[in-house]
């Protein structure tokens, strides 16, 4: 009779318990930005623009690192939405500057509580001791790895 090779278990690995926080954490906010009105990408880019008047939408591709095919949907939902707005240059009609309409700027904040409560309902009973670590954890492993993208889904 041919022994079974022992496997390791899913529950042995820290990548699903990794995944199973990362799932349910995601879950949630996702469901309390779409009752907003918005998706978690045209939030991150929401919250990009909040810390400028404007910006190249190539430039916010590079920082929060998609496509600029990507980005210009996302802009292009956002602008049907009323939450942002795209000027092109005078002079060069191929120059954009994407920017926040006020109902944009006035909901940024909103979305950010969200996030801070989300945080809250899921770390909120560790130890700010434990959650520094929890995040310096995560930090240096996304440094390891050398990650750029932000995380939009």
């Amino acid at each position: 009779m041919q022994k079974k090779p022992q496997i390791s278990s899913l529950e042995a690995h820290l990548g699903y318990w990794l995944r199973f926080v990362s799932n349910h954490v995601s879950h949630s906010f996702t469901i309390k930005v779409e009752a907003e009105g918005v998706t978690v990408a045209e939030w991150v880019l929401m919250r990009q623009l909040f810390e400028h008047e404007s910006a190249n939408p190539s430039h916010l591709a590079d920082s929060i690192g998609l496509t600029r095919g990507a980005v210009s949907k996302l802009i292009d939902r956002l602008a049907r939405k009323k939450l942002a707005t795209r000027s092109f240059g005078e002079k060069d009609r191929r120059y954009q500057s994407v920017a926040l309409t006020v109902a944009g700027r006035k909901l940024v904040p909103k979305l950010a509580k969200l996030a801070d409560e989300n945080d809250h309902e899921f770390f909120g009973h560790l130890s700010l001791e434990q959650q520094s670590l929890l995040s310096a954890l995560l930090k240096d492993i996304v440094r390891q790895q050398g990650w750029k993208n932000v995380p939009t889904d």
